[in-house]
């Protein structure tokens, strides 16, 4: 037997002005919720770096402090390690914190990109007016961080807080490490290869983990809107040409 043919779908009606304005509210205050969350965030991230950076500062002096009153003898290895230890414990739990609170950021953009989108669906003239992505995809996260100026990547690494508690992090790590060598009775030289090669340690595997885990993100998250191309102010000027 000949299947039916399927009947024609009929188009469905038009939404109304109250569902529309309805939604555009829920829309509003989500993400406004964002924002707040967001700020909170920063702001919290921002004192633990103040703690943290204070804290190396004292550190150092304290040990400076030490080395002039114990004329840098019979304890003063100790208590400079411990220290140092100290600081680098500290060190590695605000790292920790900062990098959970780049995600979370990421999160944010994105979330109020797709937030965008939704302002967009609801009135597509909209769309014109914003400077930023309205897409929840990588490429337009990065556009929402940096809507006017493309940025390398070298250029967001340098100047992220992350990279900057890495760095701090790397050399508490080397100080303590050149230190412990210092103690073995081998020379200063070897101390000082072993500290700059600890940090570079540190650096090297922090900035894969994080590469890694930006990876594994967007390798999970399925965007509801793309982003084909950069806006034609980010692209590159060779290109722009053409």
């Amino acid at each position: 037997m000949a299947a039916e043919a399927a009947a024609p779908s009929t188009p469905e009606p038009p939404e109304s002005d109250a569902v529309l304005a309805r939604r555009a509210q829920i829309l509003a205050t989500e993400h406004w919720g964002l924002l707040a969350a967001r700020g909170t965030t920063q702001s919290e991230v921002l004192t633990r770096i103040t703690i943290f950076l204070t804290l190396v500062s004292a550190g150092l002096v304290t040990i400076g402090l030490l080395g002039q009153a114990t004329d840098f003898s019979d304890w003063f290895p100790a208590a400079a390690l411990s220290i140092l230890a100290f600081l680098g414990i500290v060190g590695l739990l605000t790292q920790i914190r900062v990098l959970n609170v780049a995600e979370d950021d990421m999160m944010f953009v994105t979330a109020m990109n797709r937030l965008r989108g939704a302002y967009v669906d609801l009135d597509p003239k909209v769309e014109e007016y914003f400077l930023e992505a309205t897409t929840d995809d990588m490429l337009g996260m990065q556009v929402t961080y940096s809507p006017m100026v493309r940025r390398t990547d070298a250029n967001v690494m340098g100047g992220s807080s992350a990279f900057l508690i890495v760095i701090v992090n790397a050399c508490v790590l080397g100080l303590f490490v050149g230190g412990l060598v210092t103690l073995t009775g081998l020379s200063v030289g070897w101390a000082i290869a072993a500290g700059i090669l600890s940090g570079l340690l540190v650096i090297l595997a922090s900035g894969m983990s994080v590469y890694r885990a930006y990876l594994e993100v967007w390798r999970r998250y399925g965007p509801r809107r793309t982003m084909h191309e950069l806006p034609a102010h980010l692209q590159p000027r060779a290109r722009r040409r053409r």
